[in-house]
């Protein structure tokens, strides 16, 4: 049995607040509807039966029963779920981020252009510009800005999903000839304008690609000259082959031109050259596969190839305990002794060797640390470097107590004065970079005394013996 319907009030009883919600659903329903004819997706989009339905006024109002509306909702939101479900079933169906590039009316992709036009000039700093059509835009279409996003997010997505499709593609098609061709691109960089060819390889080459068009020396008080802008590259380079390679590496931190000019084959090509030769390398015909491993780039052959620092002095420093003696048993006496080894290496292969004790500050040695220094524990000898080994031989007392050997040519005093060298002593060392390029550490693997009339090798007893570690010198 079909329960009896509660009586419908007349159209007279009905309510204003009723009245204003259906006149405000229809105003919205209206701008959603204009909204999908100008091109913009909307959200939601009602059914047409939905949409008779709220247009037709009743002649009877529904405020008599509250369980009356929400069943309308319900019956909307139902509709809308069986409407949404039969177009993702069929074979029509196009995901949301497709529907997004559904062309835009003309209207709107004016203002969109118009509005991407302002977003380039505000990137390059013109406020004036980006703000003229950044008004027009909006006088098109006040919502341009969330359509503009949104169009770039959707193109952000699709070229991400193409990527992957482009490097397969890429990587499939790469011949010999190609990777010639980008080996040659890496190795030489040629900049716009006036910049020099710069010629390196890895991370550094990347990053050049990302440096603007035209380098160039800016004052960091705007109002001040900059005379080094004045100079030509050209000058600028011959100025720099002259430096150290410390010194060009802090010329390059100045700003983007000091680091490509930095990079000049021409200036590493010359530093390499003069610092490899033995007895830095055992035959000069070894630095070729250096170098083609490398790709020919002079700067990283520099920074990776192991090398002895010449421009300074190798120092460890050493402590050790000793017991002392004392007057009172109850009284434990020790003493902390501290002595330094200081290695010199000069490019002709001579290397020189000190031991002192704490008496002798670093800062009185070092200025000292020549061959004609004479001093207890001084010694003379040759040197050489095989890949990360360092090889010292013949280290001969130079201290004035005992005649050299004659192929050191120093004899001091009257021959009957000074006794002949009786032990030469041999070292070897490995060489360590911390960090990369620095070559600034040396381990002592092993320590040898030779009887020169016999050739019998003893090995010395190490206990306290501490790495050595490069100290620069600015002059001797």
């Amino acid at each position: 049995m079909r329960p009896e319907e509660p009586p419908i009030p007349s159209q007279e009883e009905e309510p204003l607040e009723l009245a204003r919600f259906r006149r405000e659903w229809l105003a919205e329903l209206r701008s959603r509807k204009a909204s999908t004819t100008s091109g913009i997706h909307a959200p939601v989009a009602l059914n047409d039966a939905n949409a008779e339905f709220l247009e037709k006024k009743p002649s009877k109002t529904v405020n008599s029963d509250p369980g009356v509306i929400p069943a309308v909702m319900k019956k909307i939101k139902e509709d809308q779920s069986s409407r949404s479900y039969k177009e993702a079933s069929s074979s029509n169906y196009v995901p949301s981020a497709a529907r997004a590039q559904v062309p835009l009316s003309p209207g709107v992709e004016s203002a969109v252009n118009i509005y991407r036009r302002a977003v380039e000039h505000e990137t390059r700093g013109e406020l004036d510009d980006a703000l003229v059509l950044y008004r027009r835009a909006f006088r098109l279409e006040p919502h341009v800005d969330r359509i503009y996003h949104q169009e770039e997010l959707i193109s952000s997505i699709l070229a991400a999903q193409r990527e992957p499709l482009k490097q397969k593609a890429a990587t499939n098609a790469s011949t010999d000839d190609e990777l010639a061709a980008k080996v040659h691109h890496a190795l030489t960089i040629k900049h716009r304008g006036d910049m020099p060819a710069v010629r390196v390889t890895g991370t550094l080459a990347s990053l050049l690609e990302t440096f603007p068009k035209d380098l160039s020396f800016e004052p960091e008080i705007e109002e001040e000259p900059v005379h080094l802008q004045k100079i030509p590259d050209e000058l600028l380079i011959l100025i720099i082959r002259r430096l150290d390679w410390t010194s060009i590496e802090r010329f390059a931190l100045i700003n983007r031109k000091a680091r490509v000019i930095s990079l000049d084959s021409a200036i590493w090509r010359e530093i390499v050259l003069g610092t490899y030769n033995p007895p830095q390398v055992v035959d000069i015909d070894d630095m070729t596969p250096v170098l083609e491993r490398c790709l020919y780039d002079y700067r990283r052959v520099y920074i990776e190839h192991p090398r002895v620092r010449l421009d300074g002095v190798y120092i460890a420093t050493c402590h050790y305990v000793r017991p002392g003696l004392s007057e009172n048993h109850w009284v434990n006496v020790t003493h902390m002794i501290t002595y330094h080894r200081y290695l010199r290496f000069f490019p002709n292969g001579q290397v020189l060797s000190l031991l002192t004790n704490e008496e002798h500050t670093p800062q009185q040695v070092i200025p000292l640390l020549k061959p004609n220094l004479r001093m207890t524990g001084f010694y003379i000898g040759t040197w050489s470097l095989v890949g990360t080994t360092i090889e010292l031989s013949n280290l001969l007392d130079a201290s004035g107590r005992f005649q050299l050997s004659p192929d050191h040519h120093h004899t001091h005093g009257p021959a009957s004065e000074n006794r002949r060298n009786r032990y030469a002593f041999s070292m070897t060392l490995s060489l360590v970079s911390r960090p990369l390029g620095r070559w600034n550490k040396m381990h002592i693997e092993a320590y040898n005394s030779v009887h020169l009339e016999t050739g019998d090798v003893n090995p010395v007893a190490l206990k306290q013996e501490r790495p050595f570690w490069f100290s620069k010198v600015r002059s001797y």
